[in-house]
């Protein structure tokens, strides 16, 4: 190529000097000032503003239009859910396919954070430099076939017969919880930080959106057929001032030159390019579509293939390695620190093979040897990479708890029917929750925070294995994190444990703010029932009872204990009414009889738990002979 670019080499000036093709008049010796960035600056910001005008609004009135986000759009696919997201990212490709990226480049929070990250680094004197790979390009791509396309095939995979492919769509346009589909604040904060400056500092000034966004993916594909393009007249002169003030990392004066327009993808159509072109020569017009055009292979990448090989590795490495991890690390996140993991091991390849090698103004290697910076780099990278794997150790020990969690066989109502569930686990029981359980526990011992999630199903996992006093506390804890029905579901099951344990007021106390969080759960007003019958009060246990099954009249225990109940207070009519209705409700299994005679029978409510007995040993002979040791042992 006759003319030149900016040297990836000096260190860069706000007025860069770049030669022109010689024999043509040099129009001028610096890259101007983009008239259209201010004007981007204020939509960006405007957009933000709205953005907040939004929670604000729904802070004061407690319901508002549902987040206007693209990754909503997936609760559509799954579910059916249409919402302002699944609307917006529709109308947003459909104007892809038309005018090219123009939503992404005047109309996204994470380009304008990055923006302003980038812009803050030219303050300091750091202009970010684009890292230019091959195959992470197709990460935006995989996401965004994860997030969209993959909620249909598991639906066609995993459906019934007789379900429908598509979903049936139901109205979610207004919410009442805003935030219920986002991070925490303490998570967001340090996504923003990763996805937006440390993307800028480390893979240039869009290096979330080239490769992370998800997004991008789609609106990258639907650039190609868009017939709205930026394209040049016979005035250029190719002095390569389009490609200096390029945000995107296009390299615009060879893209027009070769093609008479701009065909990368990640052209988000900020128009500074054409802004600055100093013989107006650059305009937005419509045309032939990029995908029409031949395009020759690349042949300027700056990564070997090795190089290559090694990002991608540590990428995917690194993504299994974070992700989800506490159940505290989003999918977004989770690329974010992928690709600057996958940066950072292709950079420290290079300062090992290489002789030379700068980042921004600092010499990491001169001569062969490595410099101060490039041993600061190094314990950076070391330090990255150790959290990196510490993560994944983490990550491994939870979801191998996590599989033994929900390998257990032994239903819930069985496990708490007596504070000694051990008599219902097999040999291959006990190996899975000792298993499970010494997972869960390393995660918990080592992590450096606490997974909510998992702490629960410790608890349930040392209740099975007889440590009730470890599984109360650690319900106790999982509640005080918890939040919400999470919450409730905690404080429910320490509840119920406490009553197996004969410590009813405490049962209670849980049992009320469960019942607070969650008053349509029925079980815990079973619970509170028994916790009032333990305390002697047998007519409030009644009342308790009484609710339950306002609620769900099909409860075959809460019916139980209501018979019982009324015939003790001299009700025997009612106590038959209840009866039947228990009777109906029951369904046809030796385990369920079996348990419900065990939760009479803890209550004093001998009768009606003989009689359960018997019936579980009508269904299988193995309980009626364990009905008739029970009997011997009374």
């Amino acid at each position: 190529m006759k003319s030149g670019c900016v040297s990836q080499q000096t260190k860069p000036k706000r007025n860069i000097e770049l030669p022109v093709i010689s024999g043509t008049e040099k129009a001028t010796d610096t890259v101007s000032r983009s008239r259209m960035s201010k004007r981007r600056a204020g939509a960006l910001i405007t957009l933000n503003l709205l953005m907040v005008a939004h929670i604000i609004q729904w802070k004061i009135m407690g319901t508002t239009v549902s987040p206007i986000e693209p990754s909503e759009a997936m609760y559509t696919l799954q579910s059916g859910a249409v919402n302002a997201g699944f609307i917006f990212f529709t109308l947003a490709i459909l104007a892809t396919l038309i005018f090219g990226r123009f939503v992404c480049g005047w109309g996204c929070h994470i380009v304008a954070l990055q923006d302003l990250c980038g812009w803050l680094l030219k303050k300091m004197g750091l202009r970010p430099r684009p890292f230019r790979s091959r195959l992470l390009m197709f990460v935006p791509l995989g996401a965004a076939l994860y997030m969209f396309v993959w909620p249909t095939v598991n639906r066609f995979l995993s459906k019934p017969p007789n379900e429908p492919l598509i979903p049936q769509f139901t109205n979610h346009l207004i919410t009442t919880d805003f935030w219920a589909t986002f991070p925490p604040i303490w998570v967001a904060i340090p996504f923003l930080f990763i996805c937006g400056f440390m993307t800028v500092y480390f893979l240039g000034q869009k290096g979330f959106c080239t490769y992370g966004c998800p997004y991008g993916g789609f609106f990258a594909i639907a650039d190609k057929f868009a017939p709205g393009k930026i394209r040049v007249t016979d005035a250029c002169n190719e002095c390569g001032h389009c490609t200096a003030v390029c945000t995107s990392n296009v390299l615009v004066h060879k893209e027009v030159k070769e093609h008479g327009m701009v065909v990368d993808p990640g052209c988000m159509k900020c128009m500074d390019c054409v802004s600055v072109c100093p013989n107006d020569a650059l305009y937005y017009g419509f045309g032939k579509p990029s995908a029409a055009v031949k395009k020759e292979a690349a042949t300027n990448r700056a990564l070997t293939w090795p190089e290559e090989i090694v990002g991608a590795a540590a990428f995917l490495a690194s993504y299994f390695a974070v992700w989800n991890v506490y159940q505290l690390v989003p999918m977004l996140m989770a690329i974010g620190i992928a690709i600057v993991t996958a940066y950072l091991a292709v950079r420290t390849l290079k300062l090992f093979r290489s002789t030379d090698l700068a980042f921004y103004r600092f010499s990491l290697k001169s001569g062969g040897r490595i410099k101060r910076a490039g041993w600061a780099f190094l314990g950076f990278t070391v330090l990255w990479m150790g959290l990196i794997v510490h993560s994944g150790y983490i990550v491994y020990h939870e979801q191998k708890g996590s599989t033994a969690f929900q390998s257990i066989q032994l239903p819930d109502e069985l496990a708490l029917a007596e504070a000694d569930p051990g008599q219902w686990l097999s040999p291959a029981d006990r190996e899975t929750i000792g298993s499970g359980r010494d997972h869960l526990r390393i995660a918990s011992s080592y992590g450096l925070f606490t997974n909510v999630d998992a702490m629960p199903k410790l608890a349930w996992m040392e209740y099975l294995s007889g440590n009730r006093d470890e599984a109360i506390a650690l319900l106790e804890n999982s509640a005080a994190k918890q939040s919400g029905q999470a919450k409730a579901l905690s404080l429910y099951y320490r509840g119920a444990i406490l009553n197996r344990t004969g410590r009813p007021e405490q049962a209670m106390s849980d049992l009320d703010t469960a019942l607070e969080l969650r008053p349509d759960l029925v079980t815990a007003r079973e619970e509170r029932g028994e916790s009032l019958w333990r305390l002697g009060r047998p007519k409030a246990a009644f009342d308790e009872w009484k609710r339950a099954v306002e609620a769900n009249p099909a409860l075959p225990l809460a019916n139980n204990f209501l018979a019982a109940t009324a015939g003790a207070l001299g009700n025997p009519e009612e106590a038959a009414r209840y009866q039947a209705k228990a009777d109906a409700a029951t369904p046809m299994d030796p385990y369920f009889h079996w348990m419900l005679g065990l939760r009479l029978r803890n209550l004093g409510m001998d009768e009606q738990a003989e009689r359960q007995f018997r019936r579980a040993g009508q269904l299988d002979q193995g309980f009626r002979q364990r009905f008739l040791q029970l009997q011997k042992n009374r």
